[in-house]
């Protein structure tokens, strides 16, 4: 019988701890730091193939970091010249295809994975495009890969930090997500 009532005991401190943990590193505010990181995310992917886009680099804080491949781009103006704007944006991108005319073109973001650590977070998200060339042809995934990306508080709300664009399934260099 003592043995028993010492596995009982054991496991409702098991049960206890670990529902201490979980308090402790999920609360209000981090369901809601994760919420508004995540429409930060949403809105940005959005933002792709719109006729009148946000600026991506109000998406960015003031020391962002860019890096797609073996690119990085680094403030604000990189940032911007990544996507076609902003100053020197014309010679970086001279050797870039005309986007083609198509009827439907869509990101979607799935399984993301958000850990908030006061006022920097991580985040982890799988990204799909999809195109549809002309009105009745048949959906097209063109992309998928992962995005890898650290963001902090700013007085504006949350910005990225560092968003890496990666294929496949492994972790970039130096990942600590």
């Amino acid at each position: 019988m003592k043995t028993l009532w010492t596995s009982l005991l054991g496991a409702a401190c098991c049960l206890t701890l670990a529902t201490v943990q979980a308090d402790e590193s999920i609360n209000a505010q981090t369901l809601i730091d994760r919420a508004q990181i995540e429409d930060l995310i949403t809105h940005y992917y959005y933002n792709f193939g719109r006729e009148n886009a946000q600026n991506f680099a109000d998406f960015y804080a003031e020391d962002a970091e860019l890096i797609l491949g073996t690119r990085s781009y680094k403030g604000r103006e990189g940032i911007e010249s990544a996507y076609g704007r902003g100053a020197g944006a014309a010679n970086q991108n001279r050797d870039r295809p005309a986007r083609p005319q198509r009827y439907s073109f869509n990101v979607t973001i799935s399984n993301p994975l958000i850990v908030v650590h006061g006022d920097t977070a991580t985040s982890q998200v799988i990204f799909t495009e999809y195109v549809i060339q002309n009105q009745g042809d048949p959906l097209q995934v063109t992309t998928q890969g992962r995005e890898y990306a650290t963001f902090v508080r700013t007085a504006a709300g949350w910005r990225y930090k560092t968003r890496q664009i990666v294929g496949g399934d492994d972790y970039p260099e130096g990942w600590t997500g």
